[in-house]
């Protein structure tokens, strides 16, 4: 606060003070004149009740006077006059301060008992999960959803398509230190006709419904300027960033629409570091849930498919 300000604060704040006691003292003498309560407002209700003007209680003005030196002796121990600090030397930052230190011991004396064990052994671990989970719910289901299945623009985590690759190291890499993903527009170079084309080869590659014609055509571009990042076949590169084509997973969308705005336009999209925000090791308690996510995930669908070959379930 600057010194104008302060002072602005301090005459503001001593002048609302005596003013209250002259007030006080000023309405608590009863007047010569008025030897028996009168009815100065002239205010008067079903015929007999008058409002009158008459001192406070000496026991009422009192109690007043007593909030008054309570004031003054808060602002004495505590800031409340501009700049000057106060005796006991408080202030809400050092509060705020002490508070995040002492949160910061319980949660570091709960992480303690996970720190340095294997992120496999963790997912295994419903203690650890549990922590993770929450800490997912706090920090990443803003954009990866509760249930850390994605939405447009936020790739799905626990379908088992991981774009930068899915291995422990991976996964808490990714979040320690965030991702950049860029996909070049290549609608100038490809012109209206070669991003059907394609299109429509990435959706064969996908398994998805296509215009063999548009496909086959579109396999010749797809080799000559996306198979650098993507690979020939299509599934993709975790050095490069570059998605598994073939699984069918889309951050964007995998109607034909969608596939052809992100071939002619390109796609640009990152994932914030958590590494200052969260540290280490809640950060691998995220992963660990995400990884125990998705392999529940995995053997649920196993189990399913192992229902359908066998003719069995409900």
């Amino acid at each position: 606060m600057s010194a104008s300000w302060s002072w602005y604060v301090i005459v503001l704040t001593v002048l609302n003070i005596v003013g209250l006691v002259w007030l006080l003292f000023a309405t608590a003498r009863r007047r010569p004149a008025d030897e028996k309560p009168a009815t100065d407002t002239g205010h008067t209700w079903d015929e007999d009740i008058r409002e009158l003007n008459n001192p406070l209680p000496r026991w009422w003005l009192w109690l007043f006077v007593l909030t008054v030196v309570f004031s003054i002796g808060y602002l004495v121990a505590y800031p409340g006059l501009g700049n000057i600090p106060g005796r006991l030397g408080w202030t809400s930052e050092k509060e705020m301060l002490q508070a995040m230190a002492d949160n910061r011991a319980r949660l570091d004396a709960v992480y303690a008992g996970f720190r340095g064990k294997p992120l496999d052994a963790l997912v295994d671990d419903p203690d650890a999960v549990k922590i993770g989970r929450n800490v997912f719910a706090n920090n990443c289901a803003g954009c990866h959803g509760s249930d850390a299945r994605g939405a447009t623009g936020y790739p799905n985590l626990v379908d088992g398509n991981w774009i930068h690759g899915g291995d422990a190291d991976a996964v808490v890499a990714s979040i320690l230190h965030g991702r950049i993903g860029v996909m070049p527009g290549w609608g100038s170079v490809l012109g209206d006709d070669g991003v059907r084309e394609v299109a429509d080869y990435v959706r064969r590659l996908s398994g998805q419904s296509h215009v063999d014609t548009l496909a086959m055509r579109g396999k010749s571009r797809f080799e000559a300027i996306c198979a650098g990042c993507h690979g020939v076949d299509g599934r993709g590169n975790p050095a490069l960033g570059a998605p598994n084509l073939t699984a069918n997973a889309w951050i964007y969308g995998g109607s034909r629409e969608a596939i052809r705005e992100t071939i002619a336009n390109g796609r640009h999209s990152v994932m914030p570091a958590w590494d200052r925000i969260l540290g280490e090791d809640q950060v691998r308690l995220a992963a660990a849930w995400l990884l125990a996510q998705e392999r529940d995930l995995r053997e649920a669908t196993a189990d399913d498919e192992g229902i359908a070959l066998t003719g069995g379930g409900r």
